[in-house]
């Protein structure tokens, strides 16, 4: 069975509520239709004004509809919100005026994600319409990061066709979508992070591999260090907040996938050719790996799923289709369970 259909039937089973901005696109209103007649949320809001929506149900042959409506400008949680969202401001250091918090409020993203912080709704997904930048703006500014973490990134879930050695029909990559190139730090943050997103889809113990062209210091150069030292860093997270996480690194992409190699290149690791969590040394890695495996190996890729936020949201690609938001939506409410 493909992983986004067992993503549906555990998204099925958790009664979560979710926004879409973006009302005033088609795709968006056949994706809530559709959401909801499938059973992946028991409640859709879909933000735009009366006119939006009218119209993209009319391009979308929808004559009725069941999900919610809110057109934020009009909304009688806006005040509410600009409270909050000015409170917010002022406690990072950065005030805003009640008449810009409005003005910012008024955008579907911001609005949006607000819903998702006041715990209205469980998650939100966009990006049909709004650009990538603007969705992790409006995410960063309301949301923030979840707690220990101080940088959201990004992973695609990779479907494979043939599964690994190993057995894994599943593996996540990261960052493939949002830090270009992350120090030893950050990477530990992704690491985490990504954790978080595989336990959370499916449900087993992550097995991170910090990958690198060296296993267990088989070449040396400076590039290398920050691979090193987040391997270190996050074995030391883990050890002391007692987490049930695998990690090792530097490894070969071979030495984390292939039993015999990595009992031959890294004898003695936790990881013996089983890693399920790939984590890349920068977004060239990354995206590149991500797009070689799904155009080469034939293998579905979900994604980028955002993460690391306090609360779930994700991203859409802007040619996406109504089951793509679909799929989606699916993946956002099983990050919130």
């Amino acid at each position: 069975m493909a992983v986004i259909d067992l993503l549906v039937k555990k998204a099925q089973a958790a009664n979560k509520k979710l926004v879409l901005p973006e009302g005033h696109d088609q795709r968006v209103v056949s994706a809530a239709e559709k959401i909801l007649a499938k059973g992946v949320a028991k409640e859709i809001t879909v933000l735009g004004t009366e006119e939006e929506i009218k119209n993209s149900c009319e391009k979308a042959g929808i004559s009725s509809y069941k999900f919610k409506t809110i057109d934020p400008a009009k909304s009688d949680l806006l005040g509410e919100f600009i409270k909050d969202y000015c409170e917010a401001r002022a406690a990072k250091g950065k005030p805003i005026s009640e008449d810009d918090a409005k003005k910012t409020l008024h955008n579907r993203l911001y609005f949006g994600n607000m819903m998702t912080k006041k715990g209205i709704v469980d998650g939100l997904v966009a990006g049909s319409i709004a650009s990538t930048p603007d969705m992790l703006r409006a995410a960063f500014q309301v949301l923030g990061t979840a707690k220990g973490i101080k940088i959201g990134s990004s992973c695609f879930v990779m479907d494979l066709k043939t599964p690994t050695i190993s057995g894994d029909n599943v593996l996540i990559y990261a960052d493939c979508g949002v830090n270009p190139n992350p120090n030893a730090e950050e990477l530990v943050d992704i690491a985490m992070a990504t954790a978080g997103t595989y336990r959370s889809l499916i449900g087993k113990t992550p097995k991170i591999a910090f990958l690198s062209f060296s296993t267990y210091g088989s070449a040396k150069h400076e590039i290398l260090e920050k691979i090193v030292k987040a391997t270190a860093l996050t074995k030391e997270k883990v050890a002391a907040e007692k987490l049930d996480i695998v990690v090792d690194g530097e490894l070969q992409g071979d030495a984390a996938l292939v039993p015999e190699v990595a009992k031959s290149k890294a004898p003695g690791s936790a990881i013996v050719g089983d890693a399920n969590v790939l984590i890349f040394p920068d977004l060239n890695a990354g995206n590149i790996c991500y797009k070689l495996t799904q155009r080469l190996a034939g293998a579905d890729a979900y994604g980028p799923i955002l993460q690391g936020l306090a609360k779930p949201v994700n991203d859409l690609s802007r040619g996406c289709s109504s089951d793509d938001i679909f799929g989606v939506a699916a993946i956002t409410v099983c990050q919130s369970l």
